[in-house]
């Protein structure tokens, strides 16, 4: 199995396949680089499609101690693989916590961004939740310490922007629980507490989001209920950005909806190295309701 080495010495474990301009798919905290498979199938005709297992995951290293989770990590763990593997520039395809670490590279390494997919981005973004799910991940984690992976994944699968997953496709939604049961229990209980519950909210980032020039997608399914508005204003905010909602659609869109994914991003794609995915035109920006004021 290939690994490559970040720079604080952890190892990350990595798939590639195909040839072309990379893309780089990083995973929810719910998932591994083989939630990436649809993904890594259909990108790897046209491009070289990399996923990566983070910190604290099966097949990569878990480190023990807390200090070496956060979230400046997860987005510095992007560079690690480009680094590692020779790469200049690449378009970030991150989904949920993923979709955060891509977000955050945006604002660190624009440099390096040929475009950005920010999906599933939104948990504890909004200002009257920022308690309950912090509150929550502490749950999570004392949870996956005292009883173990296997346990939280029973519960953790079943959460409400989870079960439509179940409803359209019971056979890949237990192909999901399995594998999220075989996570470390220690790595995703030091995740939960350094990356999830550490990390600042969308609404804290409104002066980076309005910085950002590098082409994004903001995809979200429209039953992802703590990430529909936070699209919202990532899309209100970042003038590049465009916003792919799914119908009747959870959290684990890539998955739960493969087909229409991943048309969405690689149309993306096409049109960032076509050189025609454009910038807000400021005219669209105005108090104005219909553009006729006295």
């Amino acid at each position: 199995m290939p690994f490559l080495t970040t720079d604080d010495d952890v190892k990350l474990h990595y798939v590639e396949a195909g040839s072309g301009s990379p893309v780089i798919f990083v995973h929810e905290f719910a998932g591994d680089h083989r939630s990436w498979e649809p993904q890594m199938r259909y990108f790897s005709r046209r491009h070289r499609a990399i996923a990566y297992d983070a910190r604290g995951w099966p097949q990569s290293d878990v480190p023990s101690a807390q200090e070496k989770y956060f979230q400046a990590r997860a987005c510095d763990d992007i560079r690690a693989v480009m680094d590692a593997l020779s790469i200049d520039k690449a378009h970030i395809v991150g989904l949920s916590m993923g979709g955060f670490a891509t977000l955050h590279f945006g604002f660190t390494y624009p440099e390096r961004a040929l475009s950005l997919t920010v999906a599933g981005c939104g948990y504890g973004a909004e200002k009257g939740e920022r308690d309950k799910f912090r509150a929550e991940n502490e749950v999570s984690a004392k949870l996956l310490e005292e009883q173990g992976m296997a346990a939280f994944a029973e519960a953790y699968a079943y959460g409400p922007t989870r079960v439509q997953f179940e409803n359209k496709d019971p056979r890949g939604f237990e192909e999901f629980k399995t594998q999220l049961a075989e996570h470390s229990n220690i790595g995703s209980a030091r995740t939960q507490l350094g990356v999830q519950r550490e990390r600042p909210s969308l609404y804290d980032l409104e002066d980076e989001m309005r910085e950002l020039s590098v082409p994004t997608l903001v995809v979200t399914g429209d039953e992802d209920w703590p990430c529909l508005l936070p699209g919202v204003y990532m899309k209100q905010c970042i003038k590049t950005a465009g916003l792919l909602v799914v119908p009747n659609t959870g959290h684990t869109i890539n998955l739960e909806e493969p087909a229409a994914f991943n048309q969405g991003v690689a149309d993306f794609i096409a049109q960032v190295e076509a050189g025609r995915w454009p910038e807000r035109d400021p005219r669209a920006v105005t108090s104005s309701i219909t553009g006729m004021t006295k």
